[in-house]
């Protein structure tokens, strides 16, 4: 079994992406290979094949290497509910609420279990790729560092080094970084990528050639920037829709709250050619839409008192005499009802918060979260449904008698009366393309053209992949994990 880390001088430098399309480019030959990333900050999840929780891009990882996403490959999650405090989520389920520093404490017990499912992919596979967290230069957190230079230790890990140059000071950020490593962690590194170039790369070659004399560490390659990339990001916002409005649209907005989760969910839609989505910040107007969507929350009392700050309530009610559709999805579901009440205080200070009154259902949190992946039918129009449930809390109410799916054995969510408002605790409910065409009718688009949501994921992860093979020395990659000679094999 081979290993390689890459991290970077700062977060989004471009690990996760780097990390997905060298798995799909070994995945390409034949490889048996697994990315994984000891500890990861986000609140966008997936629900693993084993039942438990990672974060989203391992999983993404996980299918450009063409393998089922496993807790190990993700084995500490942390979900911020505040600004000092995250939910700890350790092999895939939570063990409870830290501030940063209790976790700092408890991070010489989280290593135990990195190395643990570390050591379980090693026997599963022949090579893994391992994704840092943040920058490894910082050096308040070098003690008892599980996510990256302290792993790269514990297991004598190489590492490739990336930056951005988009941001600009990529060669501050490269030398900067590596002085700020210690001595036996430097000599870890041995090789260094720049991401996202844009220009001619004869005006670049001067500073590269300065870069390896000042360092005595190669650069493998200068990658381009790709335009129009789209991966499911880690944390990061999805970028609203610029397509241009028209009577043959239909126009979704989404509060854009403090502890949104999951905003995956609505890669579909963003991707969509007749969908013109947006994301309403804080302090904004809020336009007139279609469809109103109440997405996932990490805290979803907070997110609730936010929402009523900012006006939505008021627009919301507006908005469904007006004929509009709601639709609220987990956290977004449970603020649809009477109450939600956190008595043991779950995701923040204990209390009953009421919900927006919109359906005859009641919330009560719990320390037990849902995981979950399913199969079923929406009860609107008989078409199939893919998705997963990630949640805490247990809701009950007669709205539930009219339920938004059918799963198999149960019925899952809520549909009104008028059938205005849905509500589901599902997540991916519209990634699945005959699922999207029957939501978006039900939103008012007359004519729906197909979702190439799955085919966009798999050529975008190909893409990434050919640019790769194109700009790296794969040779010197090849030859820092140590499989020329299985490759070799492979061919023969």
């Amino acid at each position: 079994m081979s290993v390689l880390m890459i991290q970077g001088t700062t977060s989004d430098a471009g690990k996760s992406a780097l990390v997905t399309g060298l798995c799909r480019i070994l995945a390409r030959r034949g490889i048996k290979v697994a990315p994984f990333k000891p500890q990861n900050m986000a609140l966008n999840s997936a629900v693993t094949v084993d039942s438990g929780e990672i974060g989203r891009a391992q999983a993404l990882q996980a299918r450009a290497a063409r393998i089922a996403p496993h807790t190990d490959m993700n084995p500490v999650l942390l979900k911020p509910n505040s600004d000092t405090g995250s939910q700890v989520i350790i092999q895939g389920h939570a063990i409870g609420n830290m501030d940063a520093h209790r976790y700092h404490q408890y991070k010489r017990i989280a290593m135990k279990a990195v190395l643990q499912s570390y050591h379980w992919l090693q026997d599963q596979y022949e090579v893994v790729l391992v994704e840092g967290a943040g920058s490894p230069a910082e050096i308040n957190l070098r003690a008892n560092d599980i996510a990256n230079m302290g792993f790269a230790l514990a297991v004598d890990a190489p590492v490739l080094l990336i930056a951005d140059i988009d941001r600009g000071g990529v060669f501050a950020h490269l030398v900067g970084t590596l002085q700020l490593l210690e001595a036996r962690e430097r000599a870890l590194v041995k090789g260094m990528i720049i991401n996202r170039f844009r220009g001619d790369q004869y005006l670049l070659q001067p500073g590269i050639t300065w870069l390896e004399k000042e360092t005595l560490i190669p650069l493998i390659g200068t990658l381009p920037y790709l335009p129009g990339l789209y991966l499911e990001g880690e944390d990061s916002l999805t970028r609203t829709s610029s397509k241009a409005s028209s009577d043959h649209n239909v126009t979704i907005i989404i509060p854009n709250m403090p502890h949104l989760s999951n905003h995956t969910d609505f890669d579909a839609l963003n991707l969509h050619p007749e969908v013109n989505l947006h994301f309403v910040k804080a302090d904004k107007p809020i336009p007139p839409a279609d469809l109103i969507i109440l997405p996932g929350s990490k805290n979803v009392r907070l997110d609730l008192h936010w929402l009523r700050e900012q006006g939505w309530e008021q627009a919301i009610s507006k908005h469904l005499r007006y004929g509009g559709k709601l639709m609220g999805i987990c956290g977004g579901f449970q603020m649809l009802g009477t109450s939600i009440d956190d008595p043991d205080g779950i995701e923040s200070e204990p209390g009953n918060t009421p919900g927006l009154q919109l359906l005859k259902i009641k919330t009560l949190l719990d320390r037990h979260k849902q995981l979950r992946n399913v199969i079923g039918t929406l009860t609107m129009s008989d078409t199939k449904v893919c998705g997963y449930e990630i949640h805490t809390g247990i809701t009950t109410g007669s709205a539930l008698l009219k339920p938004a799916i059918k799963l198999e054995g149960r019925f899952e969510g809520a549909f009104s009366n008028d059938e205005q408002i849905i509500g589901t605790y599902l997540h991916g409910v519209f990634d699945q393309p005959s699922a999207c065409t029957a939501l978006l009718q039900w939103a008012g688009l007359k004519q729906v053209a197909p979702s190439q949501f799955e085919q966009t994921r798999e050529q975008q992860i190909d893409r990434l992949a050919d640019a790769l093979e194109e700009h790296l020395d794969m040779d010197q990659i090849f030859k820092l994990i140590d499989i020329k000679n299985t490759l070799k094999e492979k061919r023969a």
